[in-house]
């Protein structure tokens, strides 16, 4: 076995260490959840909501703990790691009241009757990443058990302590043993054999777009259903008559929170060129006032990035464009990388195009309302992404005409657990969250009588 360390981002520390799973170690959690899966599957809706409560509640009472844990491991400020925390506490929730109104349908036909019924899968395998561990983990667990399905879940071997922990809590709760299982190990070995296992009827991924393409050919050897939320690059489209205040002073949260470690990020501002130089001026303003820290300093916005190799992709697109601010980080150890405003940016360039994954953003201009789309559009990704204008029709117009799983409207908002969440092209295929995702973990059947 290859001993892996986990590492504090914010002085390179050393916080625990594990030996990764081989291939063997993913079969056995296979085995277990296969075994359970029977008894899960056949208790009644309203035994299945009340383990999902208990397992909610179990999570809410451990919340400073698993907080603590997060920030330390990912670098999060710790006021963000607590809502985290308490977040993932409100989507068990939620899938435990949606356990019984996951429902079918009745339909007369001829002289007889059809009804479809809602039935799990079996084993599922979920595949995490490494910026938002517990939250995705949540996303996916819930529909996941909420459907009557057993689970292997891999999270990231870079960020792999709070999901051992909602693994241990999940049991503390009541839920039984086998139907929630974790093993750490490296994504060419446990995850490549999760994806590959017989046993496994479903793969729920978040993560990179490379990877993504690669579970999904692995995945046609077996028709292996798979969803999966991949990357983006997701567009802040402003328009001279917006509220410039609010759309500059919001581009901190939407570009810079997690340290940009997000898939939502907007990375790409596209203004109108006439508000282009003065809005320019307004971002680099409230980028001023972001405060690059470890977890418990007062006023910290934002934490280092989450590991050295991250850092060397992130700093790989220095150059190109123009830095009109780069931002204050911490002297000494750690993976530190400062908010960062690009503009003069070559829409063909990739600092355009590739998800950045970091705090960078680029501000680029456009010309009237068919540009605004052309640009919002021209990328592969079609995550998530925002429209600041007062004028409701043309707000109307963008919002269907940007090719994206998720559009704000005069806000940076792209998730909600009661809202289904994933994107087009190639940010993925499916949805996470709300009675959507419930779909995704079930198989549907159709039963006719007469």
């Amino acid at each position: 076995m290859t001993t892996h360390a986990v590492l504090d981002p914010c002085n390179a520390e050393t916080i625990a260490t594990f030996e990764l799973a081989p291939a063997d170690e993913v079969d056995a959690a296979v085995a277990r959840a296969k075994t359970a899966f029977p008894g899960w599957a056949a208790i009644s809706t309203q035994d299945r909501a009340r383990a999902l409560r208990r397992f909610a509640d179990t999570v809410a009472a451990h919340s400073e703990e698993l907080a603590v844990m997060e920030a330390r491991n990912v670098g999060k400020p710790i006021d963000g790691a607590r809502w985290e925390a308490n977040a993932v506490a409100d989507v068990i929730h939620y899938y435990a009241g949606a356990v019984d109104k996951h429902t079918g349908t009745t339909l007369p036909w001829a002289s007889g009757l059809a009804i479809t019924l809602h039935e799990p899968l079996g084993v599922v395998g979920l595949i995490t990443p490494w910026n938002f561990p517990m939250m995705i983990a949540a996303w996916k667990l819930g529909p996941a058990l909420a459907a009557g399905n057993t689970v292997v879940l891999k999270p990231s071997e870079i960020t792999p302590l709070t999901t051992l922990r909602l693994a241990e809590l999940a049991l503390e709760s009541g839920i039984p043993e086998g139907v929630v299982n974790v093993v750490v190990g490296d994504g060419a070995v446990a995850g490549q054999r999760l994806v590959d296992h017989p046993d496994v009827a479903k793969i729920g991924f978040t993560g990179s777009t490379a990877t993504g393409k690669r579970i999904m050919k692995s995945a046609a050897e077996t028709l292996t259903r798979v969803t999966l939320e991949l990357g983006g690059k997701s567009a802040n489209v402003v328009f001279a008559d917006a509220d410039l205040d609010a759309a500059a002073t919001g581009v901190p949260g939407s570009a810079f929170d997690n340290a940009g470690q997000d898939c939502c990020a907007r990375s790409r501002i596209l203004v109108e060129r006439s508000v282009h130089d003065r809005f320019v001026e307004m971002v680099i303003e409230a980028s001023r006032g972001v405060k690059v820290g470890t977890p418990y300093e007062a006023d910290v916005f934002m934490g280092p990035l989450v590991s050295a190799a991250h850092r060397a992709k992130v700093a790989s697109f220095e150059g190109e464009g123009d830095v009109a601010f780069r931002g204050e980080v911490p002297d000494g150890p750690g993976f530190w990388y400062p908010p960062t405003v690009i503009t003069g940016v070559d829409e063909t360039s990739r600092i355009a195009n590739d998800e950045i994954f970091g705090p960078v953003v680029a501000v680029i201009p456009f010309d009237d309302e068919a540009d605004a789309v052309r640009l919002a559009n021209n990328t592969i990704y079609g995550l998530s992404g925002s429209i600041w204008t007062r004028d409701a029709s043309r707000a109307m117009r963008m919002a269907r005409a940007v090719q994206s799983g998720a559009m704000s409207v005069n806000s940076n908002s792209s998730v909600r657990y009661a809202t289904p969440f994933g994107g087009y092209k190639q940010s993925g295929i499916g949805r996470d969250l709300s009675m959507h995702a419930l779909g995704h973990y079930s198989e549907t059947k159709t039963v006719y009588f007469g």
